[in-house]
């Protein structure tokens, strides 16, 4: 049997927990669990909320030489060296484009199992944070960019999680909405001085080394308008985008506001959480009992096993 601790992440603005006290009892071996002193305070929970739950509380030290460390954040987490060699992380990993958090894993002779990996029947297991991304930072542009979407003219690239969220948020407050996939690249730089508002809900192909958008077409752009870069790429989609913090999320560039804050699901941090829990709970037991060869979802996951990779797209990226 596998113990599990779940840590309070230590990027800056995260405030989702991957599981609430009111979850927990769906889980069977919940004697396996441990959290760390304080976990729940931001979501308004106690220690005592989550020990009446049958789990136990311990320090950040104790959780850190559990056999798996569940952060919902890993790829931004400052601990990984104290980590012993064996132990298991389990949260949204990203190594594919961040080396230093690879080295680190490699190093240590960790296990990572990716929630970014994780798919049940071709659809992202949590699929619905993906959508939280859209619809908070709809939100949260908006609130800066000083219009009401019923005022606008709006084009969303892409059709998967994070564009219907935004599709969502923008229909709902009477936007007029035209939605551009990736067959209509082309039309959209065409058009593109038609629109109020540009919003990226696209997955970026990180092999491709063009953009959707260019700086010369954002120069044809109205000066009132607004970027909203949800998947918020380095020069990924869009030519002039650098992800932003959510302190300071907007800059101008060739006169356009553009909005690329990162981590946006975490401006609506409890329906984040309960999204969270209301999937993990399907797998917690599985990785406590140490059955994760005979799930495959979890097992399609490992990106990387005792120090050794097993996701080729990390050593592909990486090697570009």
């Amino acid at each position: 049997m596998k113990s599990v601790g779940f840590i309070i992440s230590t990027k800056e603005n995260e405030r989702r927990r991957a599981l609430l006290p009111e979850q927990i009892s769906k889980i069977k071996n919940k004697d396996y669990l441990y959290f760390e002193r304080g976990y729940g305070e931001v979501l308004g929970y106690t220690d005592d909320d989550y020990i009446k739950q049958g789990v136990n509380i311990l320090s950040k030290e104790e959780i850190l030489t559990k056999d798996v460390i569940c952060d919902p954040k890993i790829g931004d987490a400052d601990y990984l060296l104290e980590l012993k060699e064996n132990q298991t992380i389990f949260g949204y990993v990203h190594a594919v484009k961040n080396r230093d958090i690879t080295e680190k894993i490699i190093e240590k002779s960790l296990t990572a199992i990716a929630w970014e990996e994780m798919h049940e029947n071709g659809r992202h297991v949590f699929w619905r944070n993906n959508e939280l991304a859209g619809e908070a930072a709809i939100m949260h542009a908006f609130t800066i960019y000083g219009r009401m979407p019923y005022d606008c003219k709006v084009a969303i690239m892409g059709r998967g999680n994070i564009a219907r969220g935004a599709y969502r948020i923008l229909s709902s407050l009477g936007a007029e909405i035209v939605v551009y996939d990736r067959k209509m690249e082309s039309l959209l730089r065409k058009k593109i001085a038609e629109y109020d508002v540009i919003v990226n809900g696209v997955l970026w192909d990180n092999s491709r080394e063009d953009f959707v958008i260019y700086r010369e077409d954002i120069m044809r752009m109205k000066k009132s308008s607004i970027i909203i870069d949800i998947s918020c790429d380095t020069a990924g989609c869009i030519e002039t985008s650098v992800p932003t913090t959510l302190e300071d999320p907007v800059y101008f560039s060739e006169g356009i506001l553009h909005y690329v804050a990162d981590h946006t699901p975490s401006i609506v941090f409890y329906t984040a959480s309960k999204s969270f829990g209301k999937e993990l709970i399907r797998y917690i037991d599985v990785i406590i009992k140490d059955k994760i060869e005979s799930n495959i979802t979890i097992k399609n996951a490992i990106i990387i096993k005792n120090g050794v990779i097993l996701d080729e797209k990390i050593n592909e990226y990486q090697n570009r």
